[in-house]
């Protein structure tokens, strides 16, 4: 099956964003449902059970109790960047899922269809160029605002992210140097043909999730949300629509981290154990690999939900389980520990490969399994070695470190 027709593209490509889109806002409600539930469940509670059977349209209630509610304003805010902030912090999420791959490709008469929304060969850099903008509008949502905790709000919003935006970065330099492509069909494809990229690269996945954790501003790393300091953060001064678009922003970002995750270290929509769905789409629209069919298309988007639904559970249960750092803890843990440690380690990563490479390794399973005993032996050495209750301590810091309360 050749490539599509530009007629064909246009239309099947209108048709792709349209469908995935609406899925992508469908899940997005579905998650605000789910964080309720995990989170009355973990805490022995009863959570959303009046609107629908089981409360399932508590979201639909929610959405139009904040379409009717009135709109308030500051009386001496910026109204315009006030009004543009909750749109520039949805923007990213929203643009940033259009280069990731969710299934298989499908032949149609017409021609070969990529289920992704734009095949962009830079993918993996135009991710990194845009997820980092999310910070403006927490930035402007606070500063537009003119209130002073809200301000507050946003300039942690921007230290935080600075920080963590760095962190991030490097912990997916290892995906580049492993894969040598920044393509993410390609990434999704290399790890069909070997191991899934999480247990290579298991160092890397540690850290790019505790990084996008704080990226979301998700518990432990709210520090621009703490109410207990910040009356209720950024967004204080936000009601109705508004506020409730940088609720969606949250959790549109919270979707898109998993999906990263499912996509750069679990195999995206690859389904373990089995090689009728390993293909890919060649020049010219030619699948290689396995044989397409519809079904397999529906098995691997199933197989992509299934990860990605997964790493936001764990998003959820980590808000319900684990309480907020201090500040300079998150601070420290960002610039002390995460920039050096990841630093060291795409060292160490770089002379292994260098070292297997020499000794006439083929980069194939056994050439993984080798990086695989490596990062295993760096999870122990962080597990056990480099933290030593320095950082993540918490309110009993003064317990582990006397000399700095005299």
């Amino acid at each position: 099956m050749g490539p599509l027709s530009t007629t064909a593209f246009v239309i099947i490509g209108a048709v792709k964003v349209i469908v995935i889109f609406t899925l992508w806002l469908l899940a997005v409600a579905g998650v605000t449902l789910a964080e309720r539930k995990v989170a009355a469940w973990i805490q022995d509670r009863s959570g959303p059970n009046r609107v629908g059977p089981w409360g399932v349209l508590q979201p639909i209630a929610d959405g139009l109790k904040n379409f009717v509610k009135e709109e308030t304003r500051p009386a001496d805010s910026s109204r315009l960047l006030f009004m543009l902030a909750p749109m520039m912090s949805m923007f990213p999420a929203f643009v940033v899922f259009a280069v990731i791959p969710i299934a298989a490709p499908l032949t149609t008469p017409w021609g070969t269809v990529n289920i992704i929304i734009a095949d962009l060969p830079v993918g993996f850099l135009f991710i990194l160029a845009l997820a980092s903008l999310g910070v403006y509008g927490l930035v402007l949502g606070g500063w537009a605002s003119n209130s002073k905790y809200p301000f507050l709000g946003g300039v942690r919003a921007s230290a935080q992210m600075i920080s963590y935006e760095v962190a991030l970065g490097l912990s997916l330099v290892p995906i580049l140097m492993l894969s040598g492509n920044v393509s993410l069909p390609e990434i999704v494809s290399q790890q069909q043909e070997t191991l899934w990229f999480v247990l290579p690269l298991m160092v890397g996945y540690l850290f790019f999730t505790v990084a996008y954790f704080a990226e979301t501003n998700r518990p432990p790393f709210d520090m621009p949300e703490a109410e207990s300091e910040l009356v209720y953060g950024f967004h204080t001064e936000y009601s109705a629509m508004k506020f409730a678009i940088f609720m969606m922003a949250e959790y549109s970002n919270m979707i898109v981290a998993s999906a990263l995750m499912a996509t750069f270290f679990f195999g995206g929509w690859d389904i373990p154990f089995w090689v009728g769905d390993n293909m890919r789409v060649a020049a010219g629209g030619v699948v290689v690999g396995a044989a397409p069919a519809w079904w397999i298309t529906l098995l691997t988007a199933a197989s992509f939900a299934l990860k990605t639904g997964f790493f936001v559970l764990l998003f959820i249960w980590v808000r319900w389980t684990i309480p907020r750092f201090r500040y300079d803890q998150v601070m420290s843990l960002g610039w002390k520990v995460m920039i050096p440690a990841l630093i060291a380690y795409i060292v160490v990563l770089g002379v292994a490969m260098l070292l297997l490479e020499a000794s006439g390794v083929q980069v194939d399973t056994t050439y993984m399994l080798w990086l695989t005993g490596l990062n295993l032996i760096g999870v122990l050495v962080i597990i056990f070695w480099l933290d030593r209750k320095r950082v993540i301590v918490g309110s009993g810091w003064k317990q582990f470190r006397p000399q700095e309360t005299r």
